[in-house]
């Protein structure tokens, strides 16, 4: 991306300092080196939307720096915390094999890091390449701490298509008050969100928004060149639809996994996915020499939320039909390639296209027959009020969320910690539910009838190592039927089946798609409906499970699972780093 600087401080063996201007070369078929970075969190002054406000950065950039590396390197991140909170980053996407201490959750593979002290993240990119990214894990600082975590190739790509330039585009929100005390608020009385001030194309809000024509996504391209678009949806709070006005995209890439190659007029993309296109510029231009990129919410709720679109610009490079007139920025920002935000039918479609490239040299991994199989709700709950605390979330009474009915308790110290040092004293236990509770229509549900008090707890489920799991999860009807971007940590997996209603374990499972399913480590859920994913607990650790949309994860929608260690030591946990922050 144009202006983009990475530093690499040293390979393996001398140290070396080298500002490169763009990013790293698409492949390289060198020998693995070390890469070190350097975050900072702390706080610098943004203005969006005619509103100053202190943001949480790392160093000082909004979005954060974008983290380039090669498969199969070592990569040292030290993140020094500045502030007088909390933090931790999470790589999201990242196996960590073997390195679960660097995976970054709160309280499941650490403690926070502290204000004033730092803590390094090592770990190796192993049989990973693509677009992933990298957030805050802790409260909601993923409003505004957040990168793009690229990992080029060892090989060429499997496309034919030259490429000429590749554009991260990170989607993400705007709020005009610090989201994490708003989030605290939330949680004191049991309410929902504020819903976001804007949507951002790479923390610009674009000139539909107040005070934002300077503040507007543009990028130069030229007529006839290929285009790589390294799309990633960091939105706390909505799936969003993306698309480039008159312009088609060939996906050809899904959470850093190559897929068959097709065309489409727009992306519905669930925040912690990412996904890859190629677009080529090959429009004629007006007389402004732009055309619309814009982004807005899938609406899959009936609670309010915020419906505006975040609109930037492709601005084709001058040529001699247009040299000698004036451009100047369009009048007209429609995009008639963007879907409407209730076309369930699009988002649907969208994802029943995708498929894994499934080739040789890239080969689907999918598990055939599985070990164990986890059936489990997730949605929305209200709770009783507390006789000592005031509720103003729906009929005075407690938001919260649950997963088989177990509202997701996050242990006083970290749960890897715990469990390695074999300390449980009590903390967490070995029952989460492998069934729901009670068998109903689960998306017709009357939530004055049947909504339940979940239980909170930290309840997990052990496996061993090597294990073919499959998990399906089944959206409910509680307060509202919704699309939930459920994230794995630790594992990618493969959606072999979904559909809408309620899943059944004598029909469905003759429908699933075992050849070429896609392979992701986000997956959304259909609103009323369900997913089937499967993986193999081939990394050990302790993994969190959880819906990516922030407050769901704030009132419970979470679970975790711990993966037992091999029987040699490559298949055993690494012992936890001298560095490895304290609660």
């Amino acid at each position: 991306m144009e202006g983009l600087s990475l530093h690499y401080f040293f390979s393996l063996l001398m140290v070396t300092i080298v500002a490169l201007e763009g990013l790293a070369p698409p492949y390289s078929s060198t020998a693995t080196t070390t890469k070190i970075f350097q975050f900072n969190v702390e706080w610098k002054n943004v203005t969006r939307l005619c509103h100053s406000r202190p943001l949480l950065t790392v160093n000082g950039e909004y979005p954060g720096p974008t983290i380039a590396v090669h498969e199969g390197d070592n990569v040292l991140i030290k993140v020094t915390n500045r502030i007088a909170r909390n933090t931790t980053i999470h790589w999201h996407g990242v196996r960590q094999i073997r390195t679960g201490w660097a995976d970054g959750p709160a309280y499941i593979t650490q403690c926070p890091i502290k204000g004033g002290t730092s803590y390094t993240y090592n770990f190796t990119v192993l049989n990973q390449r693509g677009t992933l990214f990298w957030h805050a894990h802790y409260s909601w600082q993923r409003a505004s701490v957040c990168g793009a975590f690229i990992i080029y190739p060892r090989m060429p790509y499997p496309f034919s298509a030259p490429i000429h330039a590749e554009v991260p585009i990170i989607l993400g929100e705007w709020w005009n008050v610090d989201a994490e005390m708003m989030a605290s608020e939330m949680m004191k009385y049991g309410s929902g969100p504020n819903y976001s001030d804007a949507y951002t194309i790479n923390g610009l809000p674009g000139p539909l928004y107040p005070c934002s024509v300077k503040d507007t996504f543009t990028h130069l391209v030229e007529r006839g060149k290929t285009y790589l678009l390294r799309i990633i949806n960091a939105a706390l709070s909505d799936e969003l639809f993306f698309a480039v006005a008159s312009h088609t995209m060939a996906v050809v890439e899904v959470d850093a996994t190559y897929t068959k190659p097709y065309t489409t007029r727009a992306i519905m993309v669930t925040p912690g996915q990412t996904t890859n296109v190629l677009l080529t510029a090959d429009q004629i231009p007006d007389s402004s020499g732009m055309f619309v990129v814009s982004a807005r919410p899938y609406r899959t709720s009936v609670f309010p939320f915020n419906n505006s679109t975040t609109v930037g610009f492709l601005r084709y490079k001058m040529t001699k039909a247009l040299k000698g007139k004036s451009l100047n920025t369009p009048t007209n920002l429609a995009n008639d390639n963007l879907p409407e935000m209730e076309n369930t039918d699009f988002a649907r479609d969208f994802f029943v296209r995708l498929r894994s490239l499934a080739s040789t040299e890239f080969p689907c991994m999918v598990p055939k027959q599985i070990d164990k199989r986890v059936i489990t709700t997730i949605g929305l709950n209200l709770q009783d009020c507390p006789a000592n605390k005031i509720c103003t979330g729906l009929n005075n009474k407690s938001f919260l969320a649950s997963m088989n009915n177990q509202s997701f308790v996050r242990p006083s110290t970290s749960l890897l910690e715990s469990y390695y040092m074999k300390r449980n004293t009590g903390e967490y236990s070995f029952d989460f539910p492998e069934k729901p509770p009670k068998a109903f229509n689960y998306t017709g549900v009357d939530p004055l009838k049947e909504n339940m008090n979940a239980e909170f707890g930290t309840k997990v489920i052990e496996l061993e190592y090597g294990t073919n799991l499959e998990m399906v999860l089944q959206d409910t009807g509680f307060l509202n039927v919704e699309n939930h971007p459920i994230h794995v940590h630790g594992h990618n997996f493969f959606i072999v089946g979904g559909g809408f209603g309620n899943y059944d374990v004598e029909k469905d499972p003759e429908n699933y798609n075992l050849v070429d399913p896609p392979e992701r480590n986000t997956v959304g859920v259909p609103s009323g409906g369900w997913a089937a994913i499967r993986l193999k607990a081939d990394n050990p650790g302790a993994w969190f499970v959880h819906c990516h949309l922030e407050e769901h994860t704030s009132w419970g929608l979470a679970m975790a699972f711990i993966v037992k260690d091999g029987s040699t030591e490559s298949k055993s946990l690494l012992p936890p780093p001298q560095d490895l922050p304290s609660c």
